[in-house]
């Protein structure tokens, strides 16, 4: 029983010193993680959450990760060296956005081989959840963000037309009998995308169900935020044609935003309840 403590005392000591220097070597990445969050009309203002989400999920797992007598495996190390190679490479050409993913398999690697295979079994959620915290880079945002404003107005036009409401699309504008809607790059619903698959992967993994319906469920908040989005941008049309484009603008513009997501979020809860 000593001899088991002290192997966990040793591979906790080891553990942290590994970390305390991966934490320095990853300070680049850290700020450039933070520029991004903190950023104006920033898509991931979310990410300063998801480390203590992180937090949050391996504490509540410190019961059964007590009762994991410590194993080692070659494999950990395997990865953790290709974790460094990728951050080297990435730092070396300032490519953040890889480097920020390497962390994750260093993570992954230092587990596996300081506490071995079972360990990471508990712990391989919680740390690949990190991933939510990376920015994608600004070139696959921009591009995103692009198609997604346009597939949503094309949605938007076609469902006011068949409300009777007669509209004609010109790029990502939506041109009434009275009004025009704008949809911006920051009303694509990119951003509550991103967040809503963030929440979604948290409710797939506390599901009590199958891996195929926590897939389901993860891949269903692709659908939700493109729906609820559309629902946004056909509420601010009407409001324009009705009211004028000054009442969509300002204060309802932006309490539409949150009511829509917490709809989408709400719709998400539904969709977890009748799977399980």
């Amino acid at each position: 029983m000593e001899k088991s403590q002290a192997a966990v005392n040793s591979n906790a000591f080891r553990l942290w010193t590994v970390g305390i220097l991966m934490v320095l070597i990853y300070v680049p990445s850290f700020v450039w993680m933070w520029n991004r969050w903190f950023a104006r009309d920033s898509y991931y203002s979310h990410g300063v959450l998801v480390p203590l989400v992180t937090v949050f999920l391996i504490w509540q797992k410190k019961d059964i990760l007590k009762k994991i007598k410590p194993e080692t495996s070659a494999w950990g190390l395997r990865l953790f060296f290709i974790g460094i190679a990728i951050h080297l490479f990435s730092a070396f050409f300032r490519v953040y956005f890889s480097s920020g993913f390497s962390m994750i398999i260093v993570l992954l690697g230092l587990v596996l081989h300081f506490y071995g295979p079972k360990m990471l079994r508990e712990l391989l959620f919680p740390i690949s959840f990190l991933a939510f915290m990376v920015p994608l880079p600004m070139v696959v945002i921009t591009n995103l963000s692009f198609r997604l404003k346009i597939f949503a107005t094309q949605i938007a036009v076609k469902v006011l037309n068949d409300m009777g409401l007669f509209c004609v699309q010109h790029g990502s504008t939506i041109v009434l009998r009275h009004a025009y809607v704008i949809v911006e790059d920051a009303c694509s619903g990119l951003r509550s995308l991103i967040t809503l698959m963030a929440l979604g992967s948290i409710f797939a993994y506390g599901m009590q169900s199958s891996f195929l319906k926590k897939i389901f469920l993860f891949v269903s908040t692709i659908p939700i935020a493109v729906i609820s989005n559309v629902g946004r941008i056909i509420f601010l049309a009407l409001v324009s044609e009705i009211w004028g484009t000054s009442y969509a603008t300002g204060p309802l513009h932006e309490a539409s935003g949150i009511i829509v997501f917490f709809g989408a979020f709400c719709l998400l809860y539904v969709v977890q309840k009748m799977m399980e």
